[in-house]
């Protein structure tokens, strides 16, 4: 039989609050994640802690694991930290699975960011670190915006991409926050829980280029945890496969993620119409709708007419997509982002999404990603969960 390796326990902070340390956060999430695994902290074989911004915005440049989860009462379990931009999290997750598969078992893996500190310029300079500090000069120049911020721009570019050659409109763009809002109203995690409509996603603040503000994700502070344990765990979800590739500028950042994709669904022995649901990175509705198509959900162009028609909500006729509210409603704290994905696929395949359950989900993935190096994707994390 294939080795594999089952999430047995998952823990997530509210994602609404801004005024909790990230040790605070850091450790509810993770004695929730034991708690919910029936274990305890002295169990763990090894930790793996995801974070991006500690260095800048909290003091904690190196060994943030070991100084966040210092009063987990742990004892002597090996902590790596690892600092991945946005794709922090699906990476501590990679290094979870295989050191679970290798022995290490029960792994506890941990994101935590705090991103809201009053210095709004601090903040997106750390989010600039996802970026060569060669590139960033140049890209501040080509994508200069009101809002200060060189990824905005990129996503802006995206869209003007997709509207000049794919037929999506700011109608379909608009409608794919109003459903990530919709999904985040359901979800009492959510960093955001009112539901907008398409006239006020339109009517909002431009941030960049076609880019409004509630077509966008926002500063996020909080955490999420996994316990990732080997071999079969009864009704625990098994991590059907787990992908982790970078780009190094040979690709664009959509074509590395369709790379990045055909190799999970293969790795997984699955096509992309067998998924029930999928989390996808959406760091603004213009990245659904170009990941959805980029992943092979749907063909070029037809990613925002399917949307907008409800085929991606719960209970649509396609595959349903970011029933946690995404990035844009349910937040975006960087390096726990792809484990926040990650809690919302184990609570559907455990049937226990109150008020936004996939019916008959029994297959999902993860999509996560981080930092753009020359155009391309730096990081791409894929993990495809299974029902137990």
């Amino acid at each position: 039989m294939t080795p594999t390796a089952s999430i047995v326990g998952v823990g997530m902070t509210s994602m609404s609050t801004r005024d909790r340390s990230p040790e605070d956060m850091a450790c509810e999430a993770a004695s929730e994640a034991l708690h919910d695994a029936g274990m305890d902290a002295g169990d763990v074989g090894l930790v793996v802690f995801a974070n991006a911004l500690g260095g800048r915005l909290a003091d904690q440049g190196c060994i943030r694991g070991q100084a966040w989860l210092r009063s987990l009462g742990l004892d002597h379990a090996g902590i790596v930290n690892v600092d991945n931009s946005c794709a922090g999290g699906s990476s501590a997750l990679h290094l979870g699975y295989m050191s679970a598969l290798g022995g290490e078992s029960p792994v506890l893996v941990v994101g935590a960011e705090k991103m809201w500190t009053g210095d709004r310029s601090a903040t997106l300079a750390g989010i600039e670190d996802g970026l060569p500090a060669s590139e960033r000069a140049a890209l501040r120049d080509t994508f200069d915006n009101g809002a200060k911020s060189v990824l905005m721009g990129l996503n802006a570019d995206w869209v003007r991409v997709q509207i000049e050659q794919r037929s999506t409109t700011r109608q379909h763009l608009a409608a794919t926050a109003v459903k990530a809002r919709r999904a985040g109203a359901r979800n009492p995690l959510a960093q955001l829980r009112e539901e907008v409509t398409i006239e006020e996603v339109l009517a909002s603040p431009v941030v960049a280029g076609g880019l409004t503000r509630l077509m966008c994700s926002s500063f996020t502070d909080g955490a999420a945890a996994a316990v990732l344990a080997a071999g079969r765990h009864g009704s625990a979800p098994r991590i059907r496969t787990s992908i982790v590739r970078s780009g190094n500028g040979d690709l664009d950042y959509h074509q590395r993620l369709g790379e990045t994709a055909e190799l999970a669904w293969k790795s997984a022995g699955i096509v992309p119409g067998d998924l029930d649901l999928v989390e996808i990175h959406d760091a603004t509705s213009a990245e659904e709708l170009y990941a959805l198509e980029s992943l092979g959900f749907y063909e070029p162009g037809d990613a925002g007419p399917a949307t907008a028609a409800g085929d991606t909500e719960i209970g649509g006729s396609g595959i349903c997509v970011n029933p946690s509210g995404g990035l844009v409603a349910r937040g975006h704290p960087l390096g726990a982002t792809g484990i926040c994905q990650v809690f919302e696929l184990v609570l559907q395949l455990r049937e226990q999404a109150a008020g936004r359950q996939v019916p008959g989900a029994r297959l999902a993935a993860a999509v996560n990603t981080g930092g753009i190096i020359g155009g391309d994707a730096a990081s791409v994390g894929i993990h495809v969960l299974e029902k137990g």
